[in-house]
């Protein structure tokens, strides 16, 4: 499979040396349909970028520490997102920058295959090669804002919405 590595966000401005570094970070996966590839509150070190197939994204709309039957939610499971491979997706980022457990689970919904890299192999390379680490390091933040500032606004539309609902019942 050929894999258009300068068309991926993740490696905007790198030239093509850099990319031939950065590919050697990256190891092939492939999985299968229904192949869970982060599981949440598990713990992980690990970053994927989707390069062929679809996976959708959940989370769980309990606190993992509570079991409360909640009528009419026998799925407490929630997509946030389906992900096919046109915009290279990826997923396990946070996992690169800090030990904390994974915040979603991540489920093949056909045949894929990814591209997976790990937080040592990651830091290693920003290490050795600083301007291109500063690059991906960029490229990363400014894609983490852009879902945080997409989070930020469903989050008020999903509050207003809760607050108009509960306003018409009193």
């Amino acid at each position: 499979m050929t894999i258009n590595w300068a068309g991926m966000p993740l490696f905007s401005g790198l030239g093509p040396e850099d990319i031939t570094l950065v590919q050697k970070l990256f190891k092939p996966v492939s999985l299968d349909k229904g192949c869970v590839v982060i599981a949440e509150n598990s713990e992980g070190n690990e970053m994927f970028i989707l390069v062929k197939g679809r996976v959708k994204v959940t989370k769980s709309m309990l606190l993992a520490d509570i079991s409360i039957p909640i009528p009419g939610l026998e799925n407490s499971r929630k997509v946030l997102a389906c992900l096919d491979s046109s915009q290279f997706p990826f997923f396990g980022e946070m996992a690169l920058l800090d030990k904390d457990v994974r915040s979603a689970t991540v489920e093949t919904t056909e045949a894929s295959q990814f591209l997976k890299t790990n937080r040592a192999r990651f830091f290693a390379l920003v290490n050795e090669h600083p301007t291109v680490g500063v690059q991906l390091l960029n490229n990363l933040g400014r894609l983490l804002a852009h879902h945080i500032r997409k989070g930020n606004r469903e989050q008020v539309k999903l509050t207003t919405a809760l607050a108009l609902a509960l306003s018409r019942r009193g």
